[in-house]
């Protein structure tokens, strides 16, 4: 297990990597004490059996830069392959502003090819590989040196077995002619509002028992400071207060550095200094919002008319239909998106990144062929996928 510690032997690497078709990628990282992810270890593997062919890198070693990997993301006649690939890529966004090009993520294949949702890489080597993982090693300090013998075996593991995994489904894609499912779902790992939190949209993740306006403008204020002074200062919002806090701080509306000593659930570092002075000022713009600029709750699901008949009908016909195709039902619609049909709606503007369409008076159909539903009144066939 070769251990890369030098820009150079990266550098090397990825030179001979950019001969092949594909090179596997992971990552290990922590993120308990941050905001942002700290990467600490990368995993790469070529297809070939020559030792040597699969290595780690360690970012943390003094002067190693990740330049020659960023080079090799860029060359696009080497696919990347990851497995679940989102938080591998919002590390290499932040870090570098650098996207994997072309980009293949198994999860998403598998998902394409009959393995079901959200589908784990252990799940994976066992049905394609036939072999286990050795998972007594997934929640150890990365960040600690030197790393074990048995966190090496385990991190290059999540690599070498992916060669085998990525091509097992690149041929079943090949196959069904669904390779293009994959890349279309893959546009939104590659596009970077995916990974931009923008602090004045973190209040739509704080979950409240009331939708009152000039509740939510407080709300919105405090969750607003806390991810900015999170993100400038690369702590755990948690560190900074929780949800439950920010809702108890919505709901007393404190004015005075002593009435922050009255709360129940604020962290004693949140009662004093740049924290508790972030608090005060959040509430108080809060308080004084305009009520042409306060926020409201989109409703409108709350208003559909859904035909629940119709709504379970849909539910089964696609279980049916997308498991006797292979396909995992969250790539077609969501929950969500059969309700609004089952309430009448033909015309949605995004459904898992396709949308319905009419057809004929009271037909409609996914984009692509993927799948096809007729609809009369209260009954609904599923026409072909």
């Amino acid at each position: 297990m070769k251990t890369l510690t030098t820009t150079q032997e990266l550098a090397d690497f990825c030179k001979a990597a950019a001969d092949y078709d594909y090179v596997t990628v992971d990552t290990e990282f922590l993120r308990e004490r941050t905001y942002y992810s700290k990467l600490c270890l990368v995993q790469l593997a070529v297809p070939s059996d020559d030792e040597g062919s699969a290595v780690l890198v360690d970012p943390l070693a003094d002067g190693l830069s990740l330049d020659p990997l960023y080079e090799l993301f860029r060359d696009e006649s080497v696919v990347k392959v990851f497995h679940a690939a989102r938080q591998d890529l919002e590390i290499f966004w932040v870090e570098a502003s650098v996207f994997p090009q072309p980009l293949f993520d198994t999860q998403v294949a598998a998902m394409v090819c009959g393995f079901g949702e959200q589908v784990g890489y252990e799940t994976l080597v066992r049905k394609i590989c036939k072999e286990g993982v050795d998972k007594t090693s997934r929640f150890t300090d990365w960040s600690r040196r030197p790393l074990t013998d048995a966190q090496k075996t385990y991190a290059l593991a999540d690599v070498t077995h992916l060669r085998q995994i990525y091509e097992y489904l690149a041929s079943q894609l090949n196959k069904s002619q669904r390779s293009h499912w994959v890349s279309e779902e893959l546009c939104t790992l590659t596009q970077p509002g995916t990974y931009d939190i923008r602090p004045e949209d973190a209040w739509k993740r704080v979950k409240t028992r009331t939708n009152s306006a000039k509740f939510l403008a407080v709300v919105r204020e405090l969750a607003q400071f806390r991810e900015a002074y999170a993100q400038e200062n690369n702590v755990p919002r948690s560190r900074v207060f929780k949800d439950d806090a920010l809702i108890e701080l919505a709901s007393t509306k404190p004015k005075t550095p002593s009435d922050l000593g009255g709360s129940r659930l604020l962290l004693r570092e949140a009662r004093k200094g740049a924290i508790a002075d972030g608090i005060l000022a959040a509430v108080k713009r809060g308080v004084n919002c305009p009520a042409d600029q306060m926020p409201r709750v989109d409703n409108s699901r709350d208003k559909l008319k859904i035909n629940p008949a119709l709504a379970d009908l849909l539910r089964v016909l696609l279980k049916s239909k997308t498991e006797s195709s292979g396909v995992a039902a969250k790539l077609i619609a969501t929950s969500s998106e059969l309700d609004q049909l089952a309430a009448g709606e033909r015309k949605l503007p995004s459904m898992s990144g396709w949308r319905f369409e009419v057809f004929g008076e009271d037909a409609l159909k996914l984009c692509d062929g993927k799948i096809a539903l007729a609809a009369k009144g209260q009954s609904v066939q599923v026409v072909s996928l």
